[in-house]
């Protein structure tokens, strides 16, 4: 473990955790002593997840990395069959309306549709390395239609944030490993009018749209999250109320400890506390896109990408929802948002970021010690 302190990547995403626990704990207090007599309800709860994560980090990091660039497809084919079984009756959990968890024993949900996001960047970097496992067998037009099949699942759920980032990613790695601008063009303007059919064309987005075009309109119903989350923005000012003070997370917040959590920290540690989280959320993303360019095999360049963007865009919907930048939308923030499958999900995505940085230093180590050591025994012959 000592070996990794040297990771500054490794200890931003230990800050996170631990930031995460507090934020839980401040946000969730109150709403747990309501509904669940015990106001560490949930703290406890995110702190076994927190462990859980924590061993998965380490585990993923120690995964020979061949075995997952041999058989990470699989992953995808799991994350499938897990999208479909949320649609088998008493499996499948409904919760607001969606249903995006299959219920697990010991009362654990877990959502299949975190475990896809990390999916689809493994399964784009199979793709392009097909040749060297099972995937070089198969025709392109059925990887293809393999690997966009989920996402038609995703909006029957509906789960339209988990499906908007994975669409986001795609074109971004496509982008980024050279294909023609006349496609992207091309590909951003079938997009757009067909997200503007799947926005407007269904009751609960177009009104989720017009709140966020407007929320003084109807402030008491569709508009009232976005108002409260920005209350609570005004109300943090410059340092904040201090750490539990916040007034809005007394059930003026819808979500205090999910979605809208940003929030409960924009007032609690105010402006300076918010742009400090931001800011480290910004390392993050910067280290992972940082050795996704140092990588040079493409399997590794393209898992590091897609990973690194797809946390990215996580931060930025959930951050630019809160502020009343984006029509809201039911994506929590990474690490500080209560969620065990979210936070082991994540743990599992930077376990494989930090498994590819760490094959760095084991490449410079053989470069450097095998020349010497097949040196040595031609010379001793």
């Amino acid at each position: 473990m000592l070996r990794y302190l040297s990771s500054s990547l490794f200890l931003a995403i230990i800050t996170l955790l631990g930031i995460g626990l507090v934020q839980v704990y401040s946000s969730s207090f109150i709403f747990a002593i309501e509904s669940y007599g015990d106001g560490l309800f949930f703290f406890k709860r995110q702190l076994i997840f927190a462990v859980l994560a924590m061993a998965v980090l380490v585990g993923t990091i120690h995964i020979p990395f061949r075995y997952i660039e041999k058989h990470g497809w699989l992953l995808w084919l799991a994350a499938t069959f897990g999208i479909l079984a949320t649609f088998i009756p008493g499996l499948g959990v409904r919760v607001g309306g969606a249903i995006r968890w299959i219920q697990l024993p010991f009362g654990v949900r877990f959502e299949p549709g975190e475990l896809l996001k990390i999916a689809f960047s493994i399964g784009f970097a199979s793709l392009l390395c097909r040749q060297e496992n099972f995937l070089g067998r198969v025709k392109w037009h059925w990887l293809i239609l393999a690997l966009i099949a989920p996402l038609g699942l995703l909006l029957k759920q509906p789960d339209f944030g988990t499906f908007a980032i994975i669409l986001m990613v795609g074109v971004t790695l496509l982008f980024a490993f050279g294909l023609q601008w006349k496609y992207i063009a091309g590909a951003i303007a079938v997009m757009i009018p067909a997200f503007y059919f799947l926005v407007m064309s269904v009751p609960y987005r177009r009104a989720r749209v017009l709140a966020f075009l407007d929320p003084w309109a109807d402030p008491a119903q569709k508009g009232f999250q976005v108002i409260q989350s920005m209350l609570s923005f005004h109300s943090g000012g410059l340092t904040g109320a201090g750490l539990g003070q916040g007034q809005g997370k007394l059930f003026f917040l819808p979500e205090a400890h999910t979605d809208f959590t940003l929030a409960v920290l924009g007032e609690e540690m105010g402006f300076i506390g918010f742009i400090l989280i931001l800011a480290l959320y910004g390392f993050v993303v910067f280290r992972g896109m940082q050795i996704a360019v140092k990588a040079e095999e493409p399997f590794k360049r393209a898992l590091a990408l897609g990973l690194s963007v797809t946390f990215g865009l996580s931060v930025f919907i959930n951050a630019g929802v809160v502020m009343g930048l984006l029509p809201t939308k039911g994506l929590t923030l990474p690490f500080l948002s209560y969620g065990g499958s979210s936070l082991v999900s994540l743990c599992f995505m930077f376990g494989l970021i930090l498994n590819i940085e760490n094959s760095f230093e084991e490449d410079k180590f053989s470069r450097r010690f095998g020349s010497r050591w097949t040196t040595s025994k031609v010379n001793s012959k």
